[in-house]
């Protein structure tokens, strides 16, 4: 009775292990996928921030922007009247319109100076227009800046500067004006586009949904698209989504990589990874030079001068060589294993997998970044 009890705990503990891991490996079609046509939209736009304490600029594209402004309002300067401006800077405004924005909704928008200005805090954004790639006007932005940075510099020239002063932020600073059309409504389909292309995950994410809706309802039609018909009824189409794009599946494992990046000396070995039966002899090689001044001095009344002379210290020293061999197929926690065994270094480690690689004994992709 006690083995039977026994028995039934393990094999309800295996099943619980079992559930838990395809709970945990399993994704929402939303984290993996986007719907093809449901985008964002990127605004730019050019403009005059003004009230700065003395940070401004005096440029000739910032007395033109400036009186152009005057002239809408009515004020025309001379031409060969130059104003003396120190609060006033030109930015760039740019913004991203998030999909079916509609007039009258408000976005966050960042202004950057193009100019010589020194600092954006305390400034206030005028009236600015922001354009798409169409050249159509979607959003108007107006606001105080608000800038993180802080800058400040002595009379000889010693400067102090935290974070970027010239670059503020008007949180839901721009009001959206015109809306972008979308071809959510349109069609019988609609088109999910994986973020990362994989024909084992589009198989699997079109088998999901036809288990749900029904045979055929989802085909996958290359590496990144999986086409779905849908209802023409636009809320009906919303509710369906709204259902897909919880549903929960098991994308497939990513290849064997290892990423290197050789500016910060990061490296991210994936689980995939294997070795093939390989040797590794890791040494450690310093040299050091080190330059020393010696001075000589001439002997007494032998009318001689006195000469500094450099010297060289050349000093080499080498550490404890150590081979490591691995046998076929090698995991993972192996080679991490051996490597801290090693105690080799980011660029030591570096040489290492890009020697193992030319020789044939990594079975993975080696990407240098």
């Amino acid at each position: 009775m006690n083995n039977i009890i026994i028995k039934c705990a393990q094999l309800f503990g295996l099943l619980y292990f079992v559930l838990f891991s395809i709970h945990v490996a399993a994704e929402r079609i939303k984290d993996v996928a986007m719907v093809e046509g449901i985008r964002s939209n990127q605004l730019l736009g050019y403009g005059l921030v003004v009230g700065l304490p003395g940070t401004g600029e005096k440029t000739r594209y910032t007395e033109q922007t400036f009186k152009a402004m005057l002239k809408s309002f009515g004020i025309t300067l001379p031409e060969n009247v130059r104003p003396k401006i120190k609060n006033i800077a030109v930015v760039a405004v740019h913004a991203e319109l998030p999909a079916f924005s509609k007039p009258g909704q408000r976005v966050d928008l960042t202004a950057s100076s193009i100019g010589s200005a020194g600092s954006l805090r305390g400034g206030t954004l005028l009236q600015t227009f922001l354009k798409g790639v169409d050249g159509n006007v979607y959003a108007v932005a107006q606001g105080s800046l608000i800038v993180s940075g802080l800058g400040a510099e002595g009379l000889d020239g010693s400067k102090v500067l935290i974070n970027t002063p010239t670059v503020g932020r008007i949180p839901n600073g721009a009001t959206v004006e015109r809306s972008v059309p979308s071809p959510f409504a349109q069609g019988d389909f609609i088109t999910f586009n994986l973020h990362n292309a994989d024909f084992t995950s589009a198989k699997r994410l079109a088998d999901s949904i036809n288990e749900l809706v029904g045979p055929n309802t989802a085909r996958p039609m290359d590496a990144t698209s999986i086409r779905v018909t849908a209802p023409r009824d636009v809320s009906q189409r919303v509710a369906y989504l709204a259902t897909l794009e919880n549903l929960e599946f098991k994308p497939a494992d990513t290849g064997a990589r290892i990423i290197v990046n050789s500016r910060t000396g990061t490296i991210v070995i994936g689980k995939d990874v294997k070795l093939q039966p390989a040797a590794i002899t890791h040494g450690g090689l310093t040299v050091t030079i080190a330059e020393q001044l010696d001075v000589d001095q001439p002997d007494p009344f032998s009318e001689g001068q006195t000469v500094v002379t450099a010297q060289s210290i050349i000093d080499v020293s080498r550490d404890d060589t150590r081979a490591f061999v691995f046998d076929p197929g090698v995991s993972l926690d192996d080679l991490v294993r051996a490597i801290n065994e090693v105690g080799a270094a980011p660029g030591d480690l570096m040489a290492i997998l890009e020697a193992l690689k030319e020789a044939g004994a990594l079975s993975g992709q080696l990407i240098v970044i």
